[in-house]
């Protein structure tokens, strides 16, 4: 009797799926996976990559994390969701738990992050008008170019990205862009406006390419937050939870080493921002931290999110913070990105491909010495691909590298060494 032998789908199969069935919203590596574990990730063939993008730094504690998936496991074979019609036994304990890892004394749990800064953004508007005294509906966010925030309406109306932003009008108001790392400017848009009710910052710009600004960028926020009663909100959710090499972004080189009780960082924010490795990857969890005064303009029926706080998400989200501190990730960050900056600063000697590499921690990026325009990072990220590492381009020229924070040291010069070896060989 015959037998029949079914096809084994191929990356090819699976990527003209997408093409087909999918909205074309994304523009992928043709790279097609099917299993992560810690650094590591395999595509449908078998073969092995190291992870350099770490799914935009949300998978910090490294791919399934057997904590992270065990917690996931039991918590989803016990109770999953109530919304916020009724308490739950879970949710009460996470919010004691992140505010005290974080040093606030609220949070706001949500989903995503660009609902994240949404809520940041609401908050900051019923803060302006009920605390500091602003006119309704004239408050003004204080926002920076080349930022990434998110890609919902309100968000794209103040961001530079013309991909993200053409054809989505009409567009939000209530929003002044600055030029980034410019204190000036910002303290010159404070002097003309006193319905300003609140700056919105990423500490790093990780999607326009890394951009770290200068030591006292973030200190002259706070500074000028304060004196002119507005809040400082810190998007940290490509960049907090040990990315930079240290708990946030906003913490600089400050001498928790990397992990504190309560925040004792030179800079803290008003409204701090969180998504992405809060889960580890597992579920999408984010959350808004700030203090009572903040906070408690937020009443029954002003906001909220069917899911947000779950107790599966809830759960995850202890499990994902204890493994940051447990493992000590965000030293290992720390140490590993200096290592790692190193090595590209002596292949910037061997080649003009590369002209520049910036970055802190595990969150860096090198520029390639070609227009925007070309396809020379995109080409260099398929060789890198080929050669057994994922990395993706951003702005065109511009090549991040932010894998997860369990990397070894040994791990990363491997690393570097295929990355070295991809570029000296790239032709164009």
């Amino acid at each position: 009797m015959a037998t029949t032998t079914t096809k084994k789908a191929t990356s090819k199969d699976f990527i003209e799926l997408e093409n087909k069935h999918g909205a074309h919203n994304y523009h992928p590596l043709p790279v097609v996976l099917a299993k992560g574990e810690g650094v590591h990730v395999w595509d449908v063939e078998g073969k092995k990559y190291y992870d350099f993008l770490s799914a935009y730094s949300a998978v910090n504690q490294g791919h399934c994390h057997p904590k992270i998936v065990n917690t996931l496991k039991e918590q989803a074979e016990t109770l999953t969701l109530t919304s916020r019609a009724f308490f739950n036994d879970v949710l009460g304990p996470y919010e004691q738990f992140i505010t005290r890892y974080f040093g606030f004394d609220k949070v706001l749990p949500m989903n995503t992050g660009a609902e994240a800064v949404e809520t940041a953004i609401k908050i900051a508007r019923k803060w302006g008008y009920e605390k500091k005294g602003v006119e309704e509906n004239k408050g003004q966010i204080v926002v920076f170019d080349q930022n990434f925030h998110g890609r919902t309406t309100t968000i794209i109306s103040f961001s530079s990205d013309g991909d993200a932003k053409r054809n989505f009008g009409p567009y939000t108001h209530g929003f002044i862009k600055v030029t980034y790392n410019d204190v000036d400017a910002l303290r010159e848009v404070f002097e003309d406006n006193d319905n300003i009710v609140g700056v919105l910052v990423e500490p790093i710009q990780g999607e326009a390419g890394v951009i770290v600004p200068s030591e006292n960028f973030l200190d002259n926020i706070r500074k000028l937050c304060k004196e002119n009663n507005a809040l400082f909100m810190a998007d940290e959710i490509q960049t907090g939870i040990g990315r930079t090499g240290s708990l946030l972004a906003v913490c600089g080189d400050c001498t928790c080493k990397g992990h504190c009780e309560k925040q004792s960082s030179y800079v803290t924010p008003d409204i701090l921002i969180l998504g992405k490795a809060l889960s580890g990857g597992g579920y999408p969890v984010s959350a808004v931290l700030a203090n009572d005064e903040v906070m408690e303009v937020i009443t029954p029926g002003t906001h909220g999110s069917t899911f947000g706080g779950n107790p599966l998400g809830a759960k995850v989200a202890m499990t994902a913070l204890e493994v940051i501190r447990d493992e000590k990730l965000t030293q290992n960050a720390r140490k590993l990105g200096q290592i790692f900056r190193d090595r590209m600063e002596k292949l910037i000697t061997k080649t003009d491909l590369v002209c520049l590499v910036r970055g802190k921690g595990l969150l860096n990026a090198v520029v390639i010495n070609d227009h925007p325009s070309s396809s020379t990072a995109w080409d260099i990220c398929v060789k890198l691909s080929e050669n057994g590492l994922l990395a993706k381009p951003t702005h065109g020229n511009i090549i991040r590298f932010a894998p997860p924070l369990v990397m070894s040291e040994e791990q990363l010069h491997e690393c570097c060494d295929i990355i070295e070896k991809t570029i000296l060989n790239f032709k164009k």
